[in-house]
């Protein structure tokens, strides 16, 4: 018999009460919206808006997208159109077209993904800066989070009893030495053939760390594992976090680095614990590109997912010429959580994703 009293029926996210418990938290999030576009309008950013409604969402193996149909007038088959997961490939459409400094925040949807700091539907912010390598994505990523910290007037911050000083300047720490340093793991090791990493060694690096692996896990994902569990709880602990270098199977679409062919100029931003940006020294040749979307779809059809399409356009934008850029995308959903000091996404969200009761 299970003695578990049933769970209250909780009052839609629009009761007068439930409102009035987040509107704090959604004022900040206004103020915190208003400094960040106050900060790209002094570096001379412009704000551009794309669809939502795009050929492609997005080719990363893990991310599942919402289908839709659109229809033309007096059309009667319609066309397979996709929810966008990140307004990525249109924006280098636009710095490919002669644009420099562009951002947007951006409505974006991710289906199957719900938790505490996840929602089907919420707000990135993304921004490219073209002449400029990944180091000056960094140094955004870190400006940004000051600046919507001080519009909310905090610079120390605590989520899950990890507490950061925001005002310190970030720490840089390269994946190699994270894997080194809190799983005991040589990551390096399995890269001698970048395109076809070691499974095998990788596997053993994380049992003796402790980390679960299943039969069936590839490198990425005991990869990932072994992120999850030994070194993002100890990333942004103390000062913000710029994780760095990347191994080239997980570049996406950032170029390799000059400096070891084995790597990616791609970083990520941690904050207590919390994942809040990622970020590319953007890739810009169509044939690695083209390369790389085929793998991504060869891999998605490998765990009986159909694949999406590629974005040709995409693809003949880059061979038109993108300049050399970076990019960032950050959940800006996330960063008010952390400034704010909220739990859960919804907190700070002005209305939630609901299904029928």
């Amino acid at each position: 018999m299970n003695d578990t009293p049933p769970n209250p029926v909780q009052s839609p996210w629009w009761d007068r009460d439930r409102l009035a418990s987040r509107l704090p938290k959604l004022k900040a999030r206004n103020a915190i919206a208003g400094a960040l576009r106050g900060w790209f309008a002094e570096e001379g950013f412009v704000e551009v808006e794309t669809p939502a409604l795009q050929i492609s969402p997005g080719l990363e193996p893990h991310l599942a997208a919402f289908e839709t149909k659109l229809f033309e007038p007096f059309e009667e088959t319609g066309r397979q159109l996709y929810l966008h997961t990140s307004p990525e490939y249109a924006m280098k459409k636009l710095l490919a077209g002669g644009m420099q400094k562009i951002f947007q925040l951006a409505r974006c949807f991710r289906n199957g993904e719900r938790s505490a700091t996840h929602h089907p539907e919420f707000t990135m912010l993304e921004w490219y800066r073209a002449q400029a390598d990944w180091r000056h994505g960094a140094a955004d990523t870190e400006a940004l989070i000051r600046a919507g910290a001080a519009a909310h007037g905090v610079s120390d911050v605590t989520r899950d009893g990890v507490a950061c000083d925001l005002s310190r300047p970030f720490r840089y720490l390269s994946v190699a030495e994270a894997f080194s340093d809190l799983a005991g793991a040589d990551v390096l090791a399995t890269l001698e053939d970048p395109d076809r990493p070691c499974r095998a060694a990788l596997a053993e690096m994380a049992a003796r760390a402790g980390v679960r692996v299943a039969a069936d896990d590839g490198w990425d994902v005991i990869f990932d594992r072994i992120l999850l569990e030994k070194i993002e709880p100890h990333l942004g602990a103390g000062e913000g976090t710029v994780l760095y270098d990347y191994p080239v199977p997980l570049a996406a679409l950032a170029k390799k680095s000059v400096s070891d062919l084995r790597l990616a100029d791609r970083f990520e931003v941690y904050v207590c614990g919390m994942e809040l940006a990622n970020g590319f020294g953007e890739l810009t040749d169509a044939v690695e590109q083209r390369r790389r979307f085929e793998s991504d779809r060869a891999r998605k059809q490998s765990m009986g997912d159909q694949p999406y399409p590629m974005d040709e356009d995409f693809l003949a934008a880059l061979e038109a010429g993108l300049p050399n850029s970076t990019g960032v995308a950050m959940g800006f959903d996330r960063l008010v959580m952390l400034l704010t000091g909220a739990d859960l996404i919804e907190d700070v969200l002005w209305a939630p994703v609901v299904t029928a009761r």
